[in-house]
C-alpha cells in the first residue's frame, strides 16, 4: 500500500492550493479518504473525509466552506482544493485511507487509533506573507 501526497507549496494569505494524494495497492474505490494536518508544535487535526462508494462527504470546522475534497477514481487519486487560505492553515498535510466513512469520522474524532489507516509521508503547507 502506498499513498503519496503532493501539490504543497508556499503561498499568501487569501491564495489557493490544490493537494494530491496518489495511492496503490489497495481498492480505491472502496475506500474513504481522509485529510488532515499537523501544525507547527500542534497536534494532527483532521480535515475532511471523502466516501469513495458513494461520495459522501464530511468536512470539520476549519474547513468548511474554504476546502473541498474529491476523488478520481480512474486515477486512485484524491484531491483537497483548498482556497482562501490563512496563516493558521499552515502545518503538513497528509492522506488516510481506510475501508469506511465512519472510520475516517472516528479517527478524527479520536476514537480509533491512526493504525487503522494507511498513512502518506504528508507535503508541507505554508500560508505566509
Amino acid at each position: 500500500v502506498q499513498l503519496v501526497e503532493s501539490g504543497g507549496g508556499l503561498v499568501q494569505p487569501g491564495g489557493s492550493l490544490r493537494l494530491s494524494c496518489a495511492t496503490s495497492g489497495f481498492t480505491f474505490a472502496t475506500y474513504t479518504i481522509g485529510w488532515f494536518r499537523k501544525a507547527p508544535g500542534g497536534e494532527r487535526e483532521g480535515i475532511s473525509c471523502f466516501g469513495n462508494r458513494d461520495n459522501s462527504t464530511w468536512y470539520t470546522d476549519p474547513a468548511k466552506g474554504r476546502f473541498t475534497a474529491s476523488s478520481d477514481v480512474a486515477k486512485n487519486t484524491a484531491y483537497l482544493q483548498m482556497d482562501r487560505l490563512k496563516l493558521q492553515d499552515t502545518g503538513v498535510y497528509s492522506c488516510a485511507a481506510l475501508r469506511s466513512f465512519f472510520s475516517c469520522y472516528d479517527l478524527i474524532s479520536g476514537k480509533i487509533s491512526s493504525t487503522s489507516a494507511y498513512w502518506g509521508q504528508g507535503t508541507q503547507v505554508t500560508v505566509s506573507t
